[in-house]
């Protein structure tokens, strides 16, 4: 997972599920992973299916025909330690980490099982909201290539 440091925001306080995406997305976009309607895919991804995965963590992305505006395959991380709530039905899903993906041909399924496994210990989550700098989520997440 090649993840860098101007690909990661620290401390953010967001009201809404959809502007934790929009920060997500434009991490993406400012760096050259996708164009900004791909930030528009991520949001209606989230709308149809709700991209938050258990464990404090969401994962968005965005929907196949969304998949024109990705340059290449990048995955951006934002930090949200007061939570962010993702429920869509009434229940309370509280997301700490934020991870947006973009991917090309399918390399986004490998980033996806990556993220997941590791944030299956929720453990590793805390670590992640509690980290505090980029280099250290960076750190933390380069446990999962090994």
């Amino acid at each position: 997972m090649d993840l860098q440091e101007n690909m990661v925001l620290l401390d953010q306080h967001v009201a809404t599920k959809e502007e934790a995406i929009r920060l997500a997305g434009k991490l993406l976009v400012d760096n050259g992973y996708a164009e900004p309607e791909y930030i528009d895919s991520m949001l209606a991804r989230n709308a149809d299916v709700s991209t938050y995965m258990g464990n404090f963590i969401a994962i968005p992305h965005g929907t196949d025909s969304g998949k024109q505006y990705i340059k290449k395959t990048g995955i951006s991380v934002v930090q949200v330690p007061m939570g962010v709530d993702f429920s869509s039905n009434g229940d309370e899903n509280i997301v700490t980490i934020v991870f947006g993906i973009a991917g090309l041909n399918g390399e986004h399924l490998e980033l996806l099982s990556q993220i997941a496994l590791f944030c299956s210990d929720v453990n590793n989550v805390v670590k992640l909201a509690d980290a505090q700098s980029a280099g250290e989520i960076i750190k933390l997440l380069k446990e999962v290539d090994k």
